[in-house]
């Protein structure tokens, strides 16, 4: 009897990890927040650096790492030109041509829309729902692709996708030579950036990817082996 109630509480604590609670109980020190996030995926390194103007998004990112949460996920969703998203934690052990995107936990993140982020190529973005609030997601993110712009392309977006707002003037360069997905700018929370391993990004954003009811997921696994967190290169 006490080995499968021992059994049963087991199975409780991995369905906890696997439905996102695991990561409220992570402590995060002061250090963490000075850290950057490594992933080490199937096409290489990655690192990321987190933003302290966006405090809400930055630590459950943070919390999520530690706890291991990100350890096997898939990037589930793959669009080259826009984006590769990932954090689904039903993606771990998800089967071939299984749709994912659903997974995780039921809290929303408030939005922390910041002028000075913004979705240059690189840029580290929470993922999320049609919510009237704009809430992000609790654990699922991407990391934009993008491509460039002309004037007169980040003209008709300003008029079509941002209702009119305007585009920054030092933003549309970057849009003109670095690229990026301007339509998202506001819309989503912008809470980091790619510093290494843009070649891993172009690896993933150029996989294969499915038409299928599992849309635009890659043919062959694009997986986050681990997730840590790193000193910062100075």
């Amino acid at each position: 009897m006490k080995n499968r109630l021992r059994s049963a509480l087991v199975c409780i604590g991995l369905l906890g990890l696997i439905n996102g609670s695991a990561q409220s109980d992570t402590t995060l020190q002061k250090k963490d927040r000075k850290r950057d996030v490594r992933f080490s995926t199937t096409q290489g390194v990655m690192v990321l650096r987190l933003s302290d103007s966006t405090p809400l998004h930055r630590d459950n990112f943070l919390r999520l790492v530690k706890s291991g949460y990100y350890d096997s996920t898939l990037f589930h969703r793959v669009i080259k030109n826009f984006m590769i998203q990932g954090g689904d934690p039903n993606s771990k052990q998800a089967q071939p041509r299984q749709p994912l995107g659903n997974g995780g936990p039921a809290e929303r993140i408030p939005a922390e829309f910041r002028s000075g982020l913004f979705h240059k190529r690189g840029a580290l973005a929470a993922a999320r729902d049609n919510n009237p609030e704009k809430a992000s997601s609790g654990s699922q993110f991407y990391i934009v692709h993008g491509k460039t712009f002309t004037d007169a392309g980040l003209d008709s977006t300003e008029t079509f996708r941002l209702e009119g707002r305007k585009i920054p003037l030092p933003h549309r360069e970057v849009y003109k030579t670095l690229g990026g997905a301007p339509h998202l700018d506001q819309n989503y929370t912008v809470f980091g950036e790619l510093i290494l391993g843009f070649e891993v990004l172009d690896a993933i954003a150029a996989t294969a990817t499915s038409r299928s009811p599992d849309r635009d997921r890659p043919l062959t696994d694009c997986r986050i082996l681990k997730a840590d967190l790193i000193k910062r290169r100075k």
